[in-house]
């Protein structure tokens, strides 16, 4: 008895579990489409100001380069060990 009871109340759980899931999941699609939609709309206008008005626009800096003595890529297998345990 004390079993099956454990079992039902786990179930609804379970179920009540993957409603929220499920309208969470639902939520989180509505706020990420909003976000770019509200990032679109601010980049259109954005530029849309900077072309009625191109004094007060921002000038873009270009990206910093890393400096040239820096290390950007390291291949997987030059850092693999080539003697063998075992």
């Amino acid at each position: 008895m004390l079993l099956g009871m454990t079992a039902a109340v786990a179930a609804v759980v379970a179920v009540a579990g993957w409603m929220r899931a499920g309208r969470l999941a639902r939520k989180l699609d509505a706020l990420t489409q909003s976000y770019w939609e509200l990032r679109y709309d601010f980049t259109r206008l954005r530029s849309q100001v900077a072309r009625l008005d191109p004094e007060t626009a921002e000038p873009v800096a270009p990206p910093a380069a890393p400096p040239a003595d820096s290390v950007a890529f390291i291949s997987l297998a030059s850092m693999k060990s080539t003697t063998k345990k075992g």
